[in-house]
């Protein structure tokens, strides 16, 4: 990415996607050139929560909602230290925040953090190309950057692609750090960071949790010499075939019968470490008005989401794993995607979405209750032998 400060007046924008279509704006943000992978995010709110969230690493990330930026930005509902998307696209950008808790404009956030953007485009016609053509690479372009179109496509056809992305140790944390419980504490969890958000060591350490945030590159000795109860694998970015660590840590977790909880990147990997294989989706789940029932109990909920990636592993019959029988636990209405796996002879399961609920509904924090379950009904004898 390529950045330069913005004037006063707004600059013209181009989107150049790599089949070619173009849609011209107004800068947004920084000025200069950025590239990444165009997807579309649905959530009616919580840009804030979406632009710092680290699973949106190297994405071009389009709002299908048209106003963006009338509640500014505020220094609590950051996700992580930083705004991760590479590329920002809105229709109809606020001119004047209106929320107490704002201390600065969207605008002025993007252009501080160098983040490219682009506005006054058709984003719903953007959306539903992408609908139809799937996600794919697209670069922005203001200011010097701007070229004669041959040049831009030919750009953006240079960038790299998702697919085989391997970007979870670029956004995890590089040291372990500890978020304490709240009240008494009654478990040690290790948690992996793929990319964690802020808001998940929060929602346990509520539940009385002491969260252990390890990087991504743990090793299985560097989990249990906290001693936990239970290991949580993060969200991340990046294509989950390329988590070969990521996998390997996980089987070992599953050797040791300690009680595992994954969410998004973190289902994924217990979908390879189970076997399973996983694929592209063709443009993903993002928003925060995502269906999904958990069919353990036939429950339908309102979830966040945030993937491009999915678990290939059969939705109606139970399989025989290394690790004892597994099944389908949760499944999105709208496509039938994997959702959600638990292992029926050990103590583990996961979700592809965000119980965290950040930006997003509270349908799903009963996970979190259910993992401090799993803690407390697994003998922790034998777990780390």
């Amino acid at each position: 990415m390529t950045t330069s400060a913005r004037g006063v007046d707004r600059t013209p924008a181009v989107l150049v996607l790599e089949d070619g279509r173009i849609f011209r704006g107004r800068s947004y943000g920084a000025v200069g050139a950025t590239f990444g992978e165009a997807v579309f995010s649905t959530g009616m709110t919580g840009y804030q929560e979406t632009l710092t969230d680290p699973s949106y690493h190297r994405q071009v990330v389009v709002m299908t909602a048209p106003h963006i930026g009338n509640t500014g930005i505020n220094d609590e509902d950051m996700e992580s230290r930083k705004i991760w998307v590479s590329g920002y696209v809105v229709r109809d950008p606020a001119r004047v925040p209106s929320s107490w808790r704002s201390r600065r404009t969207l605008d002025d956030e993007l252009a501080a953090q160098g983040v490219v953007g682009i506005s006054g485009i058709d984003t719903r016609a953007l959306t539903r190309h992408l609908r139809e053509r799937g996600a794919m690479r697209v670069g922005i372009f203001s200011g010097d950057a701007v070229q004669d179109d041959a040049a831009l496509l030919a750009r953006v056809r240079e960038a790299p692609e998702m697919a085989g992305a391997d970007l979870s140790a670029e956004v995890a944390t590089t040291e372990a750090y500890v978020v304490p419980a709240m009240g008494e504490k009654k478990f040690t969890v290790a948690a992996v960071d793929l990319g964690i958000k802020g808001m998940t060591p929060y929602r346990m350490a509520e539940r009385g949790i002491e969260v252990h945030v390890l990087p991504a590159t743990a090793s299985v000795e560097d989990v249990y010499a906290v001693d936990p109860d239970g290991v949580f694998f993060s969200n991340g970015p990046g294509d989950p075939s390329t988590a070969d660590h990521a996998v390997a840590l996980m089987q070992a977790v599953l050797e040791r019968g300690t009680p595992l909880f994954g969410i998004c990147f973190g289902n994924q990997i217990l979908g390879r470490a189970l076997g399973f294989g996983t694929y592209k989706l063709k443009y993903g789940h993002r928003g925060i008005n995502q269906p999904v029932q958990d069919r353990t109990t036939g429950k339908v909920e309102v979830t966040a989401h945030n993937h491009g990636f999915a678990v290939d592993a059969p939705l109606d019959t139970v399989s025989d794993t290394p690790y004892g029988r597994a099944e389908v636990s949760h499944v999105c209405l709208n496509d039938n995607v994997v959702e959600g796996l638990r292992l029926l002879d050990r103590p583990a399961f996961s979700v592809q979405y965000h119980p965290e609920a950040a930006a997003g509904p509270h349908d799903a924090a009963y996970l979190f209750d259910r993992f401090t379950s799993l803690m407390s009904t697994v003998p922790m004898e034998g777990q780390r032998a």
